[in-house]
Protein backbone atom coordinates (compact mmCIF):
# COMPACT_ATOMS: atom_id res chain seq x y z
CA UNK A 1 0.00 0.00 0.00
CA UNK A 2 2.82 2.35 1.28
CA UNK A 3 4.48 2.18 -2.36
CA UNK A 4 1.24 2.41 -4.04
CA UNK A 5 0.92 5.56 -2.15
CA UNK A 6 4.37 6.84 -3.11
CA UNK A 7 3.84 5.95 -7.19
CA UNK A 8 0.85 7.65 -7.26
CA UNK A 9 2.21 10.78 -5.17
CA UNK A 10 5.30 10.89 -7.59
CA UNK A 11 3.17 10.35 -10.94
CA UNK A 12 0.86 13.27 -9.80
CA UNK A 13 3.50 15.92 -8.88
CA UNK A 14 5.11 14.72 -12.15
CA UNK A 15 1.96 15.51 -14.28
CA UNK A 16 1.48 19.05 -12.03
CA UNK A 17 5.17 19.72 -12.88
CA UNK A 18 4.92 18.83 -16.69
CA UNK A 19 1.01 21.02 -16.97
CA UNK A 20 2.30 23.72 -14.34
CA UNK A 21 5.83 24.29 -15.98
CA UNK A 22 6.71 27.86 -15.51
CA UNK A 23 7.53 30.55 -18.36
CA UNK A 24 10.87 30.88 -17.56
CA UNK A 25 11.54 27.22 -18.44
CA UNK A 26 11.12 27.90 -21.62
CA UNK A 27 13.00 31.13 -22.05
CA UNK A 28 16.02 29.31 -20.48
CA UNK A 29 15.08 27.28 -23.79
CA UNK A 30 15.20 29.83 -25.87
CA UNK A 31 18.00 31.62 -25.01
CA UNK A 32 20.09 28.71 -25.01
CA UNK A 33 19.18 27.21 -28.72
CA UNK A 34 19.05 30.89 -29.59
CA UNK A 35 23.05 31.64 -28.26
CA UNK A 36 21.84 34.26 -26.05
CA UNK A 37 20.61 36.12 -28.94
CA UNK A 38 16.87 36.41 -28.22
CA UNK A 39 15.79 36.76 -24.11
CA UNK A 40 12.02 36.35 -23.12
CA UNK A 41 12.09 39.22 -20.33
CA UNK A 42 9.59 38.91 -17.48
CA UNK A 43 8.43 35.72 -18.74
CA UNK A 44 4.72 35.30 -17.34
CA UNK A 45 2.50 32.68 -16.88
CA UNK A 46 3.26 28.52 -18.20
CA UNK A 47 5.10 26.93 -20.87
CA UNK A 48 2.19 26.23 -22.26
CA UNK A 49 0.26 29.57 -22.17
CA UNK A 50 2.04 32.89 -21.15
CA UNK A 51 3.95 36.15 -22.58
CA UNK A 52 7.37 37.92 -22.30
CA UNK A 53 9.14 40.66 -23.46
CA UNK A 54 10.96 39.69 -26.66
CA UNK A 55 14.71 41.53 -26.35
CA UNK A 56 17.44 41.35 -28.71
CA UNK A 57 21.39 41.23 -27.38
CA UNK A 58 24.47 41.02 -29.16
CA UNK A 59 24.68 37.10 -27.94
CA UNK A 60 25.88 35.64 -24.22
CA UNK A 61 27.85 38.05 -22.69
CA UNK A 62 26.44 41.29 -24.36
CA UNK A 63 25.63 44.27 -22.09
CA UNK A 64 23.58 45.45 -25.02
CA UNK A 65 19.93 44.73 -25.39
CA UNK A 66 16.85 46.23 -27.38
CA UNK A 67 13.19 45.14 -26.34
CA UNK A 68 10.35 45.47 -28.15
CA UNK A 69 6.90 47.13 -27.05
CA UNK A 70 4.52 45.24 -25.75
CA UNK A 71 4.60 41.31 -24.68
CA UNK A 72 4.73 38.27 -27.23
CA UNK A 73 2.01 35.88 -26.34
CA UNK A 74 2.28 32.22 -27.17
CA UNK A 75 0.01 28.91 -26.53
CA UNK A 76 1.42 25.49 -26.94
CA UNK A 77 -0.60 22.45 -27.98
CA UNK A 78 0.27 18.96 -29.56
CA UNK A 79 0.42 17.92 -33.36
CA UNK A 80 0.84 14.13 -33.13
CA UNK A 81 4.04 14.11 -31.81
CA UNK A 82 4.82 17.53 -32.59
CA UNK A 83 4.83 21.12 -30.42
CA UNK A 84 2.39 23.44 -31.92
CA UNK A 85 2.75 26.74 -30.78
CA UNK A 86 1.01 29.91 -31.84
CA UNK A 87 2.71 32.96 -31.55
CA UNK A 88 0.65 36.84 -31.20
CA UNK A 89 2.88 39.92 -30.66
CA UNK A 90 0.49 43.23 -31.09
CA UNK A 91 3.48 45.44 -32.15
CA UNK A 92 4.88 43.37 -34.89
CA UNK A 93 3.58 39.80 -35.89
CA UNK A 94 0.81 39.80 -38.52
CA UNK A 95 -2.12 38.06 -36.79
CA UNK A 96 -1.44 34.62 -35.02
CA UNK A 97 1.61 33.21 -36.75
CA UNK A 98 2.45 29.66 -36.12
CA UNK A 99 5.25 27.03 -35.38
CA UNK A 100 5.83 23.83 -35.47
CA UNK A 101 8.20 22.26 -33.22
CA UNK A 102 9.32 18.28 -33.71
CA UNK A 103 11.92 17.26 -31.57
CA UNK A 104 14.10 14.11 -31.80
CA UNK A 105 17.08 11.78 -30.71
CA UNK A 106 19.49 14.24 -30.83
CA UNK A 107 17.90 16.53 -33.46
CA UNK A 108 15.22 19.65 -33.32
CA UNK A 109 13.16 20.62 -36.32
CA UNK A 110 11.41 23.65 -36.17
CA UNK A 111 9.32 24.55 -39.08
CA UNK A 112 7.51 28.58 -39.35
CA UNK A 113 4.14 27.79 -41.26
CA UNK A 114 2.89 29.85 -44.25
CA UNK A 115 0.29 32.31 -42.88
CA UNK A 116 -3.08 32.07 -45.09
CA UNK A 117 -3.16 35.84 -46.27
CA UNK A 118 0.24 35.37 -47.85
CA UNK A 119 1.41 38.75 -47.04
CA UNK A 120 4.33 39.28 -44.50
CA UNK A 121 4.51 37.77 -41.39
CA UNK A 122 5.24 40.94 -39.28
CA UNK A 123 7.36 44.01 -38.82
CA UNK A 124 9.74 45.31 -36.55
CA UNK A 125 11.64 48.61 -35.80
CA UNK A 126 14.64 48.81 -37.35
CA UNK A 127 16.03 50.51 -34.03
CA UNK A 128 15.70 47.17 -32.09
CA UNK A 129 19.03 46.24 -33.88
CA UNK A 130 20.59 48.23 -31.75
CA UNK A 131 20.46 45.44 -29.46
CA UNK A 132 22.84 43.56 -31.12
CA UNK A 133 25.88 46.03 -30.23
CA UNK A 134 28.17 47.29 -32.97
CA UNK A 135 27.93 48.37 -35.20
CA UNK A 136 24.27 48.59 -34.78
CA UNK A 137 24.48 50.79 -31.67
CA UNK A 138 26.84 53.33 -33.08
CA UNK A 139 24.22 53.42 -36.44
CA UNK A 140 21.11 53.59 -34.07
CA UNK A 141 19.18 52.96 -37.22
CA UNK A 142 15.37 54.13 -37.96
CA UNK A 143 12.67 52.44 -40.31
CA UNK A 144 11.32 49.28 -40.30
CA UNK A 145 12.06 45.42 -40.48
CA UNK A 146 9.38 43.29 -42.85
CA UNK A 147 9.54 39.64 -42.69
CA UNK A 148 7.77 37.55 -45.48
CA UNK A 149 8.35 34.22 -46.14
CA UNK A 150 6.15 30.97 -47.89
CA UNK A 151 7.67 28.40 -45.59
CA UNK A 152 10.97 28.01 -43.91
CA UNK A 153 12.25 25.14 -41.71
CA UNK A 154 15.24 25.10 -39.50
CA UNK A 155 16.68 21.93 -37.61
CA UNK A 156 19.64 21.09 -35.29
CA UNK A 157 21.50 18.12 -35.56
CA UNK A 158 24.22 17.28 -33.55
CA UNK A 159 24.75 21.09 -31.92
CA UNK A 160 24.50 22.16 -36.37
CA UNK A 161 21.60 24.63 -37.66
CA UNK A 162 20.66 23.92 -41.23
CA UNK A 163 17.86 25.69 -43.12
CA UNK A 164 15.65 25.25 -45.93
CA UNK A 165 13.01 27.34 -47.33
CA UNK A 166 13.43 31.00 -48.39
CA UNK A 167 12.65 33.78 -46.46
CA UNK A 168 13.00 37.45 -47.39
CA UNK A 169 13.86 40.75 -45.44
CA UNK A 170 12.51 43.90 -46.43
CA UNK A 171 14.61 47.03 -44.78
CA UNK A 172 12.07 49.73 -45.60
CA UNK A 173 13.16 53.50 -45.44
CA UNK A 174 16.39 53.28 -43.26
CA UNK A 175 17.84 56.17 -41.69
CA UNK A 176 20.90 56.93 -39.26
CA UNK A 177 21.97 59.17 -36.58
CA UNK A 178 25.09 59.60 -38.65
CA UNK A 179 24.41 60.65 -41.43
CA UNK A 180 22.20 64.12 -42.18
CA UNK A 181 20.32 62.26 -44.93
CA UNK A 182 16.45 61.83 -43.85
CA UNK A 183 16.13 58.34 -45.82
CA UNK A 184 19.49 56.38 -46.42
CA UNK A 185 17.47 53.89 -48.59
CA UNK A 186 15.75 50.55 -48.52
CA UNK A 187 17.22 47.12 -48.87
CA UNK A 188 16.44 43.12 -49.43
CA UNK A 189 18.27 40.69 -47.54
CA UNK A 190 17.28 36.81 -49.03
CA UNK A 191 18.01 33.90 -47.38
CA UNK A 192 17.57 30.77 -48.92
CA UNK A 193 18.76 27.16 -48.61
CA UNK A 194 17.98 23.20 -48.96
CA UNK A 195 19.27 21.88 -45.83
CA UNK A 196 22.51 20.99 -47.06
CA UNK A 197 24.89 21.61 -44.55
CA UNK A 198 28.16 21.59 -46.60
CA UNK A 199 26.51 24.50 -49.06
CA UNK A 200 24.35 26.16 -46.38
CA UNK A 201 22.51 29.26 -46.54
CA UNK A 202 23.23 31.78 -49.22
CA UNK A 203 22.20 35.76 -48.48
CA UNK A 204 21.78 38.10 -51.11
CA UNK A 205 22.04 41.86 -50.06
CA UNK A 206 20.45 44.16 -52.78
CA UNK A 207 19.49 47.92 -52.44
CA UNK A 208 15.48 48.58 -53.71
CA UNK A 209 16.08 52.08 -53.46
CA UNK A 210 18.26 55.17 -51.66
CA UNK A 211 20.94 56.79 -51.76
CA UNK A 212 23.58 54.43 -49.94
CA UNK A 213 23.99 51.61 -52.21
CA UNK A 214 24.29 47.94 -51.03
CA UNK A 215 25.08 44.73 -52.45
CA UNK A 216 26.88 41.54 -51.46
CA UNK A 217 26.47 37.40 -51.03
CA UNK A 218 27.41 35.16 -48.52
CA UNK A 219 26.78 31.79 -47.20
CA UNK A 220 25.85 30.37 -43.97
CA UNK A 221 27.32 27.34 -43.03
CA UNK A 222 28.41 25.57 -39.91
CA UNK A 223 27.28 27.96 -37.71
CA UNK A 224 29.66 30.82 -39.09
CA UNK A 225 28.60 33.71 -41.99
CA UNK A 226 30.86 34.59 -44.63
CA UNK A 227 29.49 37.23 -46.56
CA UNK A 228 31.23 39.71 -49.09
CA UNK A 229 29.79 43.21 -50.58
CA UNK A 230 30.44 46.84 -50.70
CA UNK A 231 28.45 50.01 -50.44
CA UNK A 232 29.05 53.47 -52.10
CA UNK A 233 26.82 56.45 -52.18
CA UNK A 234 24.95 57.64 -55.33
CA UNK A 235 25.71 60.68 -57.53
CA UNK A 236 25.44 64.12 -55.54
CA UNK A 237 25.15 61.68 -51.89
CA UNK A 238 28.88 61.61 -51.47
CA UNK A 239 29.84 64.20 -49.14
CA UNK A 240 26.32 63.10 -46.96
CA UNK A 241 27.61 59.53 -46.72
CA UNK A 242 31.20 59.69 -45.74
CA UNK A 243 31.26 59.11 -42.06
CA UNK A 244 28.84 56.66 -43.07
CA UNK A 245 30.87 54.61 -45.27
CA UNK A 246 33.87 54.80 -43.24
CA UNK A 247 31.89 52.81 -40.46
CA UNK A 248 30.25 50.21 -42.43
CA UNK A 249 33.34 48.91 -43.98
CA UNK A 250 36.95 48.22 -44.86
CA UNK A 251 37.82 52.15 -47.88
CA UNK A 252 38.46 51.41 -51.42
CA UNK A 253 38.42 54.90 -52.55
CA UNK A 254 34.50 55.86 -52.82
CA UNK A 255 33.31 52.55 -51.89
CA UNK A 256 34.01 50.42 -48.79
CA UNK A 257 34.02 46.68 -48.64
CA UNK A 258 32.36 45.11 -46.33
CA UNK A 259 33.88 41.75 -45.20
CA UNK A 260 32.18 39.32 -42.61
CA UNK A 261 33.88 35.96 -41.84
Amino acid sequence: MNRWLVLGTSLGALVALIVFAPAAWLAGLVAGLSGGYFILSDARGSVWSGSAVLVLTGGEGSRDASALPGRLHWSVGTDGLAAAVRLRHACCLTGEQRLRIVPGLGRLRIELLPSGGGGPLGQWPAAWLSGLGTPWNTLQLSGALQLSSPGIVLENASGRWTFSGRADLELQSLASRISTLDILGSYRLTLAGDGAQREGTSVLLTTTAGALQLSGNGQFAAGRLRFRGQASAAPGSEAALNNLLNIIGRRQGAQSVISIG
